[in-house]
């Protein structure tokens, strides 16, 4: 099935409001007038009809068009073109006139909960920057473009949450796919939300100028167990950092007595060294010397 053809914006020149307005108070004043200046003023029945008939035909052309703003022009059913020039216009007043906003949008999507790529529920939210690039598209391609762009954020955010793992619990082993988490790359998942932004509104006419999540949690009926979870994965990791820490200060110690020749160790003193040394380094209270008096 063949994709239905975009529509594509076109710049409309518009014209100066001024010299219509001007012609329009002058034309007024000749009808009014010009049964009085001669002497007829019965002339007025028919004169006056026509000036307000101008007027009512002439005044809705007028329109103003602000910074950053745009006007997407319709005669009949027919795209005639986009002003995006700032000013003061008048255009056929049969011409449907619809605004379109051409400043930066900032949305801040709802949170949802929606599973992770571990089945865990997870409560995510996401702040997108946008801006509509082609007022054609925004108008004609998608109903209610503004609605169109809160819904496509969400389902992106949604297929971004299942798609990856809230926190990476175990490194990537050697060979496999590094994996990309939640929490811990935040910077890598904005630009892939952005990137599956990107096509899903294109057909808007929407760009997107910048994507990030703004809220990122576990889901309150499992967030305790897994806050239980990230504490003892941190308690682990630290204790490994000692272990290493020590086992390298140990290994220096012994060499450095050997080395120097400060005391001869038979492997017996040498065990009991090394506990001892690891059990001052790696243990969580301040150590109790006891003096030896006698022999070991």
């Amino acid at each position: 099935m063949s994709e239905r053809p975009k529509s594509a914006e076109s710049t409309l020149t518009p014209r100066s409001a001024w010299p219509v307005l001007r012609n329009l108070v002058v034309g007024i004043l000749i009808l009014v007038a010009l049964p009085l200046v001669f002497g007829e003023p019965e002339f007025l029945a028919l004169t006056a009809p026509l000036a307000l008939l101008a007027f009512f035909l002439t005044v809705p052309g007028f329109y103003l068009n602000p910074p950053n703003m745009s006007r997407v022009m319709v005669l009949f059913g027919k795209y005639l073109g986009t002003v995006r020039e700032a000013g003061f216009f008048w255009i056929s007043p049969f011409t449907l006139k619809h605004k379109v906003s051409l400043k930066a949008h900032n949305v801040a999507s709802e949170k949802i909960k929606v599973n992770d790529s571990n089945g865990n529920p997870i409560d995510i939210g996401a702040v997108v920057v946008w801006q509509v690039r082609d007022t054609a598209q925004a108008m004609f391609d998608v109903e209610a473009y503004a609605n169109y762009v809160d819904i496509q954020i969400e389902t992106a955010v949604r297929a971004l949450a299942s798609s990856h793992p809230y926190d990476e619990f175990q490194p990537a082993k050697e060979g496999e796919a590094e994996i990309v988490s939640l929490r811990g790359d935040t910077d890598k998942i904005a630009g892939l939300l952005e990137q599956t932004l990107g096509p899903r509104l294109d057909r808007a006419g929407i760009e997107v100028l910048e994507a990030r999540l703004s809220h990122l949690a576990y889901a309150p009926e499992i967030a305790s167990a897994m806050l239980q979870r990230q504490q003892a994965e941190a308690i682990i990791a630290a204790r490994q950092k000692i272990v290493e820490g020590a086992v390298g200060m140990v290994e220096q110690a012994l060499n450095d007595l050997s080395a120097k020749g400060v005391v001869e160790l038979d492997p017996d003193r040498r065990a009991h060294l090394v506990g001892n040394l690891l059990v001052v380094l790696c243990g969580q209270s301040a150590p109790q010397p006891v003096l030896n008096a006698g022999s070991i």
